[in-house]
Parts: structure tokens; C-alpha cells; sequence
């Protein structure tokens, strides 16, 4: 985990700090983030109350109707992906998710010291992409 991160969207009209840990990248080849990003996510994450927006004003919220528990945060003048938080959990699913946001790890600011260390929904992953080799890998239940 690192801390006191920062990162912007393309045009930096979003700008953000961590003022906390952040996780190691997870890769996520999910169906919602392969369609959000046009590839896969990778994604570092924080407690919510770590996340400070310095500039916000161009920030958005996608709260897509065939998944309501969920919404992606992005920059409406350049089109950043930025964000992902859960706003409501699924029945059965933790509250925890609630406190933390994930961050797409490409929008962070160099030298960030994190590495990937999962790969999440492997089986979605696009035919084209292969999976490196060596890194924890994790399937659906």
C-alpha cells in the first residue's frame, strides 16, 4: 500500500489526492469494465474519506440503469474514466464496499510504487488479451 498519491484526468480539470493507503492494482476484465474503459480496468482503490478532490467541477457520475448498485465517475469535458464506487451493495453483499472508491491506476501520477497484484474475471477477458503469466488470477465463484 502507498500513500499520498495524486492524479488528474486528461485535461485536468478533475484532480485528485489519496491522503491514505492505497491498494495494489487489480485488473478487472469484467463486462462493466471492459465496456467503461474500451479494454480492462486496472484499478487501485481507498477509503472514501481518503479520496480529497482538488478540482471537480467537470466531474460526472454514470449510473448505468442495468446496473444500479454501481456508478463511474469521469471527466465530462475531456471523457476520463476516473472512478467506480458501489452505492448500494447487492443483496447478500457487504456494506464495506460502501466506504472505499476505486481509481483507475492510469490516471494516478507518477511515481505511484504500486504493482498489480490480481487479476478479477479472467474468463471475461477479451479473446485478444492474454493474461500475464505469474500474477494471482481470480475466476467467479
Amino acid at each position: 500500500m502507498t500513500e499520498s498519491l495524486s492524479g488528474r484526468c486528461m485535461c485536468g480539470a478533475v484532480r485528485y489526492v489519496i491522503d491514505g493507503p492505497a491498494r495494489g492494482v487489480w485488473n478487472c476484465h469484467c463486462e462493466r469494465c471492459r465496456r467503461w474503459t474500451g479494454h480492462f480496468t486496472a484499478a487501485t482503490s481507498c477509503r472514501r474519506d481518503h479520496l480529497r478532490l482538488i478540482a471537480d467541477e467537470t466531474l460526472e457520475w454514470y449510473h448505468p440503469e442495468e446496473w444500479p448498485d454501481v456508478a463511474y465517475g469521469f471527466c465530462r469535458r475531456c471523457g476520463s474514466s476516473l472512478f467506480w464506487k458501489v452505492i448500494a451493495p447487492p443483496p447478500g453483499e457487504s456494506e464495506h464496499k460502501l466506504d472505499t472508491i476505486g481509481i483507475w491506476a492510469g490516471t494516478l501520477d507518477p511515481p505511484t510504487g504500486l504493482s498489480t497484484e490480481r487479476v478479477i474475471y479472467a474468463e471475461d477477458a477479451s479473446d485478444y488479451h492474454t493474461i500475464t503469466p505469474g500474477i494471482e488470477t481470480l475466476d467467479r465463484d
